[in-house]
């Protein structure tokens, strides 16, 4: 699998990459060091950038910066495998198939659009296109649900929804805790931030 390659093709022909990825054989580690890890660095370096070396508003400090980036890829890797395990752990309920590998590969190609678009976090006002460009992803995910996860067509809208809410609250609970995190070891607070202008 060349990583540009799958990147592009699952952003700009997903109906036709899907079966691809479908045929072929998931690999849950392979996948996340060759292709999750890569591009979770897109948007973690752009915010320490972004944040640490441009800067807005209060938020200008380097300290700022390396806090959002690291905490963008620790919360990218973890949510990832988290979302995997999710969709796994979902889909007897939706007559699917249980396979961590191909929830493995589920998530990670729908997740594309949003680390690619991450590189807009360099300029942190454009960074909400990013967010836009998540909302891209859960199309991927409702286009890939039926050839990895081989979901009734009946089913995958059910599914989906499902699956976002339970990952709305896990995603909640992580950021607030990585968040916790990165205060208490960097010593940020929002006045620190304003120092650091």
């Amino acid at each position: 699998m060349n990583l540009i390659e799958r990147a592009k093709n699952i952003i700009m022909t997903p109906k036709t990459e899907w079966p691809v990825i479908a045929a072929e054989e998931p690999n849950a580690t392979a996948i996340l060091i060759g292709y999750v890890i890569p591009l979770a660095l897109i948007p973690a370096v752009a915010s320490i950038i972004g944040y640490g070396l441009i800067g807005q508003g209060f938020m200008h400090s380097f300290t700022w910066g390396i806090a959002l980036g690291v905490t963008s890829f620790v919360s990218t890797v973890l949510g990832v495998y988290l979302t995997a395990f999710v969709v796994d752990f979902l889909a007897p309920n939706f007559g699917s198939q249980k396979n961590f590998g191909r929830a493995m590969q589920l998530v990670a190609y729908s997740y594309t659009p949003a680390w690619v678009a991450g590189v807009l976090n360099i300029v942190p006002a454009l960074g909400v296109i990013g967010t836009l460009a998540g909302l891209y992803g859960l199309y991927l995910l409702y286009l890939g649900l039926p050839h990895t996860m081989k979901t009734p067509q009946d089913k995958v809208v059910v599914y989906l929804v499902i699956t976002v809410v339970v990952l709305l609250v896990v995603y909640m609970v992580i950021g607030a805790i990585l968040t916790g995190i990165m205060v208490s070891v960097l010593g940020l607070t929002a006045l620190g931030g304003l120092r650091g202008m």
